[in-house]
């Protein structure tokens, strides 16, 4: 592995720690702007399915945010997205692929259970103007239901 490749792993590592931030925090401006104009993101159908570029995906988030009962309406940090065990391959100079362990808490004041779900992100980065950026996302959900994808990158 070259001295490049761990630098834009480390860089691929900041956009998902940043995603799970700005989510979080509810800081829907910085979260929209860490993917492509052309961006999918796959999050199942029970959050709407595919969303399809950079307008789609902030009112997607901006509509998740704002649903009452929906875990992630509330104050911000009242849901947590914990990210382990990345597995980042630099794939070329401007494409990259990873997967990280997703722990979804509910950390609201009052809430007995706190866990929502347990899932794994499997994504896809590209660099624009030398930064990377999140591509394509998406989540194959463990628990509390089992929905995950055939295509996995670890089947490659």
């Amino acid at each position: 592995m070259t001295l490049d490749e761990l630098l834009a792993i480390e860089e691929v590592k900041q956009v998902r720690h940043l995603f799970s931030h700005y989510f979080d925090g509810r800081m829907l401006g910085p979260l929209v702007d860490l993917f492509t104009n052309d961006a999918v993101c796959e999050f199942g159908p029970v959050f709407g399915g595919e969303w399809i570029g950079k307008d789609q995906i902030r009112a997607r988030f901006e509509a998740v945010m704002g649903q009452p009962g929906m875990a992630v309406h509330g104050a911000p940090y009242s849901v947590l997205h914990a990210i382990t065990n990345p597995w980042i391959r630099v794939l070329d100079d401007t494409t990259a692929s990873g997967r990280w362990y997703l722990l979804d808490l509910h950390t609201a004041v009052g809430v007995e259970n706190p866990l929502i779900l347990f899932g794994i992100y499997d994504d896809t980065y590209r660099k624009v103007e030398g930064r990377w950026l999140i591509h394509r996302t998406r989540i194959d959900f463990l628990w509390p239901r089992r929905d995950v994808k055939a295509d996995r990158q670890d089947q490659a």
